[in-house]
């Protein structure tokens, strides 16, 4: 972590040679931007789950049935006719032109008319057909060319007056921003022009963030042409990168503009400002970076990459609160208030009497039963009820953490006008709901085997699987290249997302096939079988995983604070945090609860790998805001040695700003809500909630009152006598400025 000498060079660097950091920055951007455009991948959901037997099986295709080890999609053609069936000779021709066209392309291994034995894929109304179309590749691998080529090879059924639609783990489209990141945005400007009530505060915040977000987004857009990353990484990421981005740059512009109404000129400001807030901001970032990197210990390399992506932009956030914000600070100099949306004071922040002389006068005092002073003085007469009812209301918000069910959402869960939601809801209103997600399972009687037996074996496990509760259909038995390995396909009678579906994966891997087949090789795969592997991996390493970031946390904030007592504190407070952020997500996605439905969202599993993404990104974000606190708070120790007249002065100091950045986190956040994929409105919600409880639950009470119940030797060594603040230090060098802002202008 930088030291203080580090960020006042940096501070004096670039405040002196502004123009040229603005150049560099400039010319960054524009330099990623343009490598993006020319280099950059494309997102996609890859879960390769080393070691699962949703693996294995696919291994096993890629071995025996090469034909088969792609990925599929599904086209679904529907009669808009109630009057005319698929089977229509119109329509059959058209669907038949169709699917010889896909076969035909490039990159298609087969393309499978519903019309052709053995099994008819036509819906027993007549009014439904499935075509099935296998790729060459995964579906991370398949060229954007012959996917399109495939899909418009069917307009020639629209015009017969056919409906198509697309699912299959093929038709996932690479997914971007939505535009609601804009009304978070515009949000968010507005809460700064309230915050500061000066146009060019705002602006040199919002451009300081969307600067370092563009840096950001245009690396890992490169970065795709070379690590897969999912759909919703950028997305992710851009929620992230554009909440710490604005609160960076919000806390160290509030702690400039205090340190020049202290009477500090503007470059002093900036220096004052980047070795407090800009310290602050430094271990903060370091702390989200290191708990979303955490995410490689899962050994999950979809879920690391989601964390990387979101860990570069966090960097570019961090570089240029402490580099570029600096510069633009400097440039505006005393004009940093002067096009103003309401009258600013020239007196002093809340709780700070004057300019601040040598000896430090002008600091935060204490004025008793007022204010944000009168609030403190409150929790700690009352700390032990203060801290009981905090932790309670936690506690409570966490209950439905204990009904938490993993999965992956189906194609259900889409936005209603996507084509992958139209296909799901016409394949399970012309098949069922098992058609949306059958399993593959591969099984291997052996080389000793011979044929004849191999058939007999098969034949009888057939009739074992069509037997099986929660099976709905099963295939003939497709024999592989060695003669020995034969797959089927099993149709559940559930839904993909559905906990009985679950259920009978791992009835069929762990009774069924073992019973049916003893000695022969078994494994059960296919997109279903993967997300629920994944949410089994999981949950299997999300312990070590927590325990890892817990620590890592703890050894930042105890080389930042040197007081075992407040890293400790600080990383349970985060813990609590987290359980009442999952709590809320369980009830209103696994559940139902309102505002599901003002959501746009349908009740199904959490998505397994929000947890554990949430858990890093909160466990981060939210120590932010305890840096920030409790560096002031411990500048206010050092400076009057008295550990509740610190607390309170420092929150006087700091609530106001804390409350106004958590504000930008939530508007941010909750824009995201809006965003049409269901993890991205996971994400959203989950993390606009826990902003907002962490702020008014943790920061506002519990630690308040857990610091006076712990007094003075929470904070270990701490010199007890007065020293003096960065702003005293740099004024007692400096000739006196006035503490008016801004000059007249006349």
């Amino acid at each position: 972590m930088m030291g203080l000498p580090v960020l006042s060079a940096l501070a004096r660097m670039s405040t002196r040679y502004r123009w040229i950091v603005v150049a560099i920055w400039l010319v960054l951007i524009l330099g990623a931007v343009l490598g993006s455009r020319t280099i950059g991948g494309t997102f996609n959901n890859d879960l390769t789950l080393a070691g699962t037997d949703s693996q294995a099986a696919y291994d096993t295709l890629r071995e025996q049935f090469p034909e088969l080890a792609g990925d599929g999609m599904q086209a679904i053609v529907h009669s808009t006719d109630a009057a005319e069936s698929v089977t229509s000779p119109a329509l059959r021709a058209a669907v038949e032109d169709a699917v010889a066209t896909v076969a035909a392309l490039d990159g298609v291994a087969a393309a499978r008319s519903p019309y052709e034995p053995p099994q008819p894929m036509v819906s027993t109304d007549g009014r439904t057909a499935m075509v099935t179309i296998q790729f060459t590749a995964r579906a991370k691998d398949i060229p954007v060319e012959t996917l399109a080529q495939a899909q418009a090879a069917f307009e020639g059924v629209r015009v017969a007056g056919g409906q198509v639609e697309f699912g299959g783990p093929a038709a996932q489209a690479e997914s971007g921003p939505s535009g609601s990141e804009a009304y978070g945005l515009l949000a968010a400007a507005l809460v700064l022009l309230i915050v500061f009530g000066s146009v060019f505060a705002m602006l040199v915040t919002l451009v300081t963030a969307l600067i370092a977000l563009g840096v950001g987004l245009a690396s890992i857009t490169m970065l795709a042409s070379t690590v897969t990353i999912g759909t919703s990484g950028p997305i992710v990421a851009a929620m992230i990168g554009l909440g710490v981005g604005i609160d960076y740059a919000l806390l160290i512009v509030t702690r400039h503009r205090e340190g020049m109404r202290r009477g500090l000129a503007p470059n002093a400001a900036i220096e004052a400002a980047m070795t407090t807030a800009g310290r602050s901001v430094l271990v903060a970032g370091a702390t989200v970076i290191i708990a979303i990197l955490s995410l490689y210990a899962i050994g999950i390399p979809f879920v690391s990459s989601l964390g990387l992506a979101s860990a570069i932009v966090v960097s570019a956030t961090m570089l240029a609160s402490v580099t570029l914000l600096p510069a633009l600070l400097a440039i505006f100099g005393r004009n940093l208030d002067r096009v103003r949306v309401r009258r600013i004071g020239t007196k002093t922040p809340a709780g700070v009497t004057g300019p601040a002389g040598p000896n430090g006068a002008g600091r935060a005092e204490s004025q008793p039963g007022a204010g944000w002073h009168g609030w403190v003085e409150r929790i700690q007469r009352r700390r032990w009820l203060a801290a009981f009812a905090s932790i309670l209301v936690l506690a409570i918000l966490a209950v439905p953490l204990l009904s938490l069910r993993l999965g992956t959402a189906d194609g259900g869960s889409q936005a209603a006008d996507t084509t992958q939601r139209k296909a799901y809801d016409l394949i399970v209103e012309g098949f069922g709901a098992g058609w949306a997600g059958p399993l593959l399972v591969t099984v291997d009687f052996g080389a000793d085997s011979t044929p004849t037996e191999s058939q007999a074996a098969s034949t009888a496990l057939h009739a074992k699987l069509a037997a099986t509760e929660g099976v709905s259909a099963v295939t003939p038995p497709r024999f592989g290249t060695n003669g020995s390995t034969a797959l089927y396909t099993v149709i559940p009678t559930s839904s993909p997302d559905d906990a009985a579906t679950e259920t009978l994966v791992h009835e069929l891997r762990d009774t069924v096939l073992p019973e049916a087949a003893p000695g022969a090789s078994t494994h059960v795969g296919g997109a279903t079988a993967t997300s629920i592997d994944l949410a089994d991996t999981l949950l299997a390493q999300i312990g070590w995983f927590i325990l890892i970031v817990v620590v890592l946390a703890f050894i930042v904030l105890l080389i930042e604070f040197r007081a075992p007592f407040i890293a400790a504190m600080a990383v349970i407070m985060n813990l609590f945090a987290v359980g009442a952020a999952y709590g809320p997500v369980v009830a209103v996605f696994q559940w139902g609860w309102w505002p599901a439905d003002w959501l746009g969202v349908m009740s199904g599993p959490v998505e397994s790998f929000v947890p554990v993404m949430l858990f890093a990104v909160l466990f981060g974000l939210s120590t932010d805001y305890t840096v920030f606190l409790l560096s002031r708070v411990k500048e206010e120790l050092a400076r009057t040695g008295d550990p509740n007249l610190a607390v309170r002065d420092a929150l006087a100091a700091t609530a106001k700003v804390i409350l106004a950045a958590a504000s930008v986190m939530v508007v941010v956040f909750g824009s995201f809500i809006l965003n049409d994929q269901r993890t991205v409105t996971m994400f959203g919600f989950g993390l606009a909630t826990a902003i907002a409880v962490y702020v008014l639950i943790v920061i506002l009470v519990l630690v308040p009152a857990l610091l006076a119940i712990a007094g003075r030797p929470a904070w270990g060594r701490t010199p007890r006598h007065p020293s003096k603040d960065p702003e005293s230090e740099l004024l007692a060098r400096e000739p006196k400025q006035t503490p008016d802002l801004i000059p007249n202008p006349t």
